[in-house]
């Protein structure tokens, strides 16, 4: 039996966000994986810019490389993957994001796809067992002669 693949159900079945925002940053794909993550529906995301995600203080600096990376047709954070701050509905969140760029036939870069993924509990356990290693490194200190 022949099975029938396609781009959108794969994108639909990705159990990380998948967005694709075209060079001006507009959501042009929004997939189940990222309403969880995100908490807007698809329909609330498609047409939105990628300002629905940043936080505002962010926003600059993001636009700032977003536009480098469209000029210069590469993002220096390919093949790694890059932790940082996001939001949820207003809400920080912690997201662990990997990026492409996405070109058409002639080369031309058309957009910027975006593999998301909530690491906010992961952050918040290694914040607390930074801090008790730092607590017990204070009080284990030998005293001093």
């Amino acid at each position: 039996m022949a099975e029938t693949w396609s781009a959108e159900w794969l994108v639909e079945q990705a159990p990380d966000a998948v967005i694709l925002a075209d060079r001006e940053g507009i959501i042009r794909v929004w997939n189940a994986a990222a309403e969880r993550v995100f908490g807007h529906s698809a329909e609330a995301a498609l047409g939105q810019t990628l300002d629905i995600i940043i936080p505002e203080r962010f926003r600059e600096a993001h636009w700032t490389g977003f536009h480098r990376a469209m000029a210069a047709g590469e993002t220096k954070y390919v093949g790694r993957s890059l932790p940082t701050r996001s939001e949820r509905n207003g809400e920080p969140i912690y997201v662990e994001l990997g990026f492409a760029m996405i070109h058409n036939d002639t080369g031309e870069v058309i957009g910027a796809l975006c593999h998301a993924r909530d690491i906010t509990e992961r952050f918040q356990e290694e914040r607390a067992l930074r801090a008790r290693l730092r607590e017990l490194e204070g009080t284990s200190e030998p005293p001093r002669a």
